[in-house]
């Protein structure tokens, strides 16, 4: 079976769970502590990131927009429509979760990693803004929530789920329709809730 080397607060390991767990693929969970190094880690991804996705084979693939474009070639495209134009929407969406978490995990290394007086509030505004512009964008225009949904809408859920998580009642002002369609995509995937950050 394979394995998914993790954390269950990242953002972009719960995309990549969430996205095996649609697209029906069964993996082993391994969390992995990145502060510590983990030599099995290490072992598969030099970077000491996660996530990482270890096949039967013993083969590794990383960072997580590989690994869904990987499970959409072995599940012949569950996460990505076949269609160019649908398809390039759906990684443009999933681009924009990621940068949006990007900008997300910036904000919160700089609070944990710095001493308070070292923090740099400029940058942290700077980040800041770059996470509303998204937000504001997906507020004004959610994305669909078809049927059949694409790693697109799995990556903006799982932003959505890390920002609850780490900064809850920071960004919801102002987004009642990100916030409904957040609520629409547990109810119509409810077997996905489980796999948010957390």
């Amino acid at each position: 079976m394979p394995r998914l080397f993790h954390s269950s607060a990242s953002p972009y390991s719960a995309k990549v769970r969430m996205a095996a767990t649609y697209a029906g693929i069964e993996f082993e969970a391994v969390v992995a502590d990145t502060n510590v190094d983990p030599a099995d880690l290490i072992a598969a991804n030099p970077l000491g990131k996660i996530p990482v996705w270890l096949t039967d084979d013993g083969e590794a693939v990383y960072d997580s927009a590989a690994i869904t474009q990987y499970l959409n070639r072995q599940t012949r495209n569950a996460l990505f429509p076949r269609n160019p134009v649908k398809r390039m929407e759906a990684e443009r969406m999933e681009a924009l979760a990621d940068g949006l978490c990007d900008c997300l995990l910036a904000h919160v290394y700089e609070r944990r990693f710095r001493p308070q007086d070292k923090v740099h509030q400029p940058w942290l505004d700077r980040q800041w803004s770059k996470v509303s512009r998204a937000l504001d964008e997906l507020n004004a225009n959610p994305p669909k929530l078809p049927k059949k949904i694409t790693a697109g809408q799995i990556a903006i859920r799982a932003a959505l789920g890390y920002l609850a998580l780490r900064f809850p009642g920071e960004w919801e002002k102002g987004r009642a329709r990100l916030v409904r369609w957040a609520r629409r995509f547990d109810e119509k995937f409810p077997e996905l809730v489980s796999q948010l950050p957390k």
